[in-house]
């Protein structure tokens, strides 16, 4: 999305942000929830097939 940008979540709270490009996290792993902040990419999977 392009900013600024104002997001309402389920409880209510406003998020702004008035920055240039804006990501939304959907794997709910961000500090900044609902804003993307990479989070997702420091954690290692685990793989579900082990030899």
């Amino acid at each position: 999305m392009e900013g600024p940008v104002e997001l309402v979540t389920d409880d209510g709270t406003v998020v702004v942000s008035d920055r240039f490009l804006v990501a939304v996290c959907t794997c709910r792993r961000s500090k900044l929830f609902p804003l993307c902040d990479t989070s997702h990419r420091k954690r290692i999977r685990k793989s579900s097939n082990q030899d």
